[in-house]
This record gives C-alpha cells, sequence and structure tokens, in this order.
C-alpha cells in the first residue's frame, strides 16, 4: 500500500486531495497547523476508507516546521510515494498596502518562505528518497496566477512553476515525475482565511476542489509538467497572451489582489 503525504490537508485543495487518495487506498500523512483538525480528518478518512491516516502538526512557515516534515519524507522505513504539495497563502491587498499596519511587509515575506522555500525544500527531500525507489510523484500547487502580473503572490507561484518544470526536466528517466498544477479559483476556505472579498467573482470561474485534484492525479499519472484543470481557464490563458502585458496588469492588480485565485 502507497502512502501520500499532504501540507495544508484540513481544507481547500489539500483536504480534496485526502478524500480520493483514501478511497482508492492510499495510506495519508496529514500535515497542517491545526492538530485538532488533522485528527479529525484523520479519523474520518480512517473510519470512511480502512486506511492509515498520520498526523503530522507543522507550520511550514518555521524553520522547525519545515524540518520535520523534511525529515518524514526523508523516512527510508516509512516512505513516501506521493507529495501534494498544498501548503500556501495569499495576502489581501494592492502592492505597498502590505506594508501597512494591516498586512505588513513580513506577511509577504512568511507568504516568500512558505511558496519558495519550504516547497522545493520539501521537494527535494521527497524526490530523493523516490528516486532510490525508482517511483513516485510530486505535485507541487501554484495558480494561473503565474501567468499574469499579480504582485508577490503570483510572482512567487510563477517561481513554483518554474522550478518544478525545472526539477522534473533534471529527474527525466529516474521514475519520479514532478508537476505543477495551476488552478483558478477553487471552493475553498483559501480565500476566506486571507479575509478576501469573493461577491464581485463570476459564478462560471470557480471550480470544483474534488475535480481539480482528480484531473491533476490523472495528469501526473499521464507526465505532465504543468497541469491547469479545465478547459475554462486554458482558453483565459490563451487569450491573456494576446493582451498586452501593461493592460493585463491594471486588469490583475483589480481583480487578483483583491481577490486571488487558488
Amino acid at each position: 500500500m502507497t502512502t501520500a503525504l499532504t501540507p495544508g490537508a484540513p481544507a481547500g485543495t489539500g483536504a480534496a486531495c485526502g478524500r480520493p487518495l483514501a478511497a482508492d487506498g492510499h495510506n495519508l500523512v496529514l500535515v497542517a497547523r491545526d492538530t485538532e483538525r488533522l485528527r479529525e480528518q484523520a479519523t474520518e478518512l480512517h473510519d470512511r476508507h480502512g486506511i492509515e491516516a498520520e498526523v503530522l502538526t507543522a507550520d511550514l512557515a518555521t524553520d522547525g516546521g519545515i524540518e520535520s516534515v523534511v525529515k518524514r519524507l526523508a523516512d527510508r522505513r516509512n516512505p513516501v510515494d506521493l507529495l501534494v504539495n498544498n501548503a500556501g497563502f495569499g495576502n489581501k491587498g494592492r502592492y505597498l498596502e502590505v506594508c501597512s499596519r494591516e498586512a505588513p511587509m513580513a506577511d509577504e515575506l512568511t507568504l516568500l518562505r512558505v511558496h519558495c522555500e519550504a516547497g522545493p525544500r520539501l521537494t527535494s527531500a521527497a524526490a530523493a528518497s523516490m528516486r532510490e525507489r525508482g517511483r513516485g510523484g510530486v505535485v507541487n500547487v501554484a495558480s494561473v496566477a503565474a501567468f499574469v502580473p499579480r504582485g508577490t503572490y503570483g510572482a512567487s507561484k510563477a517561481w513554483v512553476v518554474q522550478f518544478t518544470q525545472g526539477a522534473a526536466k533534471d529527474l527525466a528517466g529516474s521514475g519520479v515525475r514532478l508537476m505543477a498544477l495551476c488552478p483558478g479559483f477553487v471552493r475553498t476556505e483559501f480565500h476566506q482565511r486571507a479575509g478576501m472579498g469573493t461577491d464581485n467573482i463570476p459564478g462560471w470561474m470557480w471550480l470544483d476542489a474534488d475535480k481539480v485534484v482528480a484531473t491533476a492525479l490523472a495528469d501526473l499519472a499521464r507526465g505532465k509538467q504543468v497541469s491547469i484543470p479545465d478547459a475554462r481557464y486554458k482558453t483565459l490563458l490563451g487569450a491573456a497572451k494576446l493582451v498586452p502585458r501593461n493592460l493585463l496588469g491594471g486588469i490583475t492588480s483589480k481583480t487578483g489582489r483583491k481577490y486571488g485565485p487558488q
């Protein structure tokens, strides 16, 4: 029986990922800061699907939290076969507003640490162990924001995509697959936790979290390095290539910074 590790497990894409993996018989390592919610999710998945669900409390905004997950990923006696790196968040407000009292620059630096430091450290630990066994997969959750001018959040997600694609090429032929998942607006707790309003987002732009995860896992099995899990967003991104970047930047500063996909 294989094991999947999912940072950000109790909410959002992490929660949606746990359900199909457990249903397919995968054991799970659930990672987040909220121990109580982790235990509730672990109990639910164990009782419903009969799998083993391990709880690992860790804050990936801290060095200690990152190290604890790295240590688990490097455990050769209890190997992890799939890492779904869903940990992340967004900050409300336009650039320079993040330096205000409500959202200090420290929050932006924390965002970068979670997206651009924790992500590669976890990926490296997982991939090294997987390469020794000649099999395994890593899904790093980015965003369609990676492809448009979107301040710190978009820049960090663009970094995730570039890092994942580069690492995937370096590991080609090793049996280890890496993929960046780039969803749009997904119905999760992401926006609520960031204090972002969503009333003005059209209904057709919202994606179902379970469907996003199902598409991502299918794309990973196909060997894709980047997954945009919906035809609507693929069309939007194709059209965005035809829009001047200065105009696109104006549009996304009004929508993305306020609402933030993923």
